[in-house]
């Protein structure tokens, strides 16, 4: 006989299910007002939990890392968007830490991009990111769609038409404190200068938030924090990434935000250092025939059990989604 599917689930729901545990917008701009933020790339549901548990202030979906680590495949356009949705569905219910998604381009014109907006922000998301380069298969005059922004051989849109990416962005949020995010690629492109055009032309047209990608040095972190950061005359959140192995130099949170920088993004870090673990346990283990003398460099029974919040002794808190499963921990610390 199939076992009978609980009632407080229902069958055809996927797992995690049940309302976003996940912060809004309304707290990420919130946090951005108190101190720099420090966005950690997720590259599967436990790492955001992880993310949260070490302190952190965001939890961030990035396009390469769900490409590479979740996919297998490279950062040039090839997921879907439903395929992004439902990791941010995924995402935002594993974490109570404010989501930012990479949704690329926006995946077609205007009206897809308004729909992305729209899909992601009710799947969890606190903030969604646009881009200036071109879309999938678009006609460039040279190799079609995106790619890595600390890659050569980049295009970038004009610059009227990201601004009607960002318009059908905000036409598609449901909620005006989803946090919007204009990027652009120009620097690595058409220069430094047409960078600094692009981010006050997006600021103009409505972008929340700016993201000048791969800048080549502290310099020009300086330049754009002073015209557009805390230095600035008219306050624009800033995001740097600190992504490693790219053309920009890595420096420390206090110092972009010294230089006016909001946030600063680390978005395959976590993906990195795991696939790098996994690579060096797969040698032991090859050589030595066992894993033992890995034990102490693993997550044990105990540690994994705390970060899922799960005890073995209630498995119903969690049949009911992942937000009564951390209603009934809080309950059971509150005792």
């Amino acid at each position: 006989m199939p076992h009978e599917p609980s009632p407080s689930r229902p069958a055809h729901q996927p797992a995690p299910f049940g309302p976003a545990t996940s912060a809004g917008g309304g707290r990420l701009r919130q946090a951005a007002t108190e101190e720099p933020l420090g966005v950690v790339g997720a590259p599967f549901a436990l790492a955001a939990k992880l993310v949260e548990q070490a302190g952190f202030d965001a939890v961030y979906l990035s396009g390469a890392a769900f490409s590479a680590g979740t996919l297998g495949v490279p950062d040039i356009g090839l997921f879907g968007r439903d395929q992004l949705v439902e990791q941010t569905r995924i995402l935002a219910r594993a974490t109570t830490l404010p989501l930012i998604v990479d949704a690329d381009t926006g995946f077609g014109g205007p009206r897809d991009v308004e729909e992305t907006v729209r899909l992601l922000e009710a799947a969890g998301a606190a903030a969604v990111q646009i881009e200036d380069q071109p879309g999938p298969g678009a006609a460039t005059g040279g190799p079609a769609g995106k790619r890595c922004g600390h890659l050569s051989g980049k295009q970038v849109i004009e610059p009227a038409a990201m601004c009607e990416r960002i318009a059908a962005a905000r036409a598609g949020r449901r909620d005006p404190e989803t946090v919007l995010i204009a990027r652009t690629d120009a620097r690595g492109v058409n220069g430094f200068d047409d960078c600094l055009r692009r981010l006050r032309a997006y600021r103009d047209a409505g972008a929340d938030w700016l993201f000048p990608e791969a800048l080549a040095d502290r310099n020009e972190f300086a330049t754009v924090g002073r015209e557009f950061g805390a230095g600035g005359a008219a306050v624009t959140p800033l995001i740097a990434n600190m992504t490693e192995f790219g053309v920009s130099p890595l420096m420390s949170i206090a110092d972009l935000a010294d230089l006016g920088f909001t946030a600063v993004l680390y978005p395959v870090t976590l993906l990195r250092l795991g696939l790098k673990a996994m690579e060096a346990g797969l040698a032991l283990l090859a050589a030595e025939g066992t894993q033992e003398s890995l034990l102490d460099l693993m997550l044990s029974r105990e540690e994994l059990y705390d970060l899922l919040d799960y005890d073995p002794r209630h498995p119903e808190r969690h049949q009911a989604g992942p937000a009564a499963a951390r209603r009934a921990a809080s309950e059971d610390a509150d005792r």
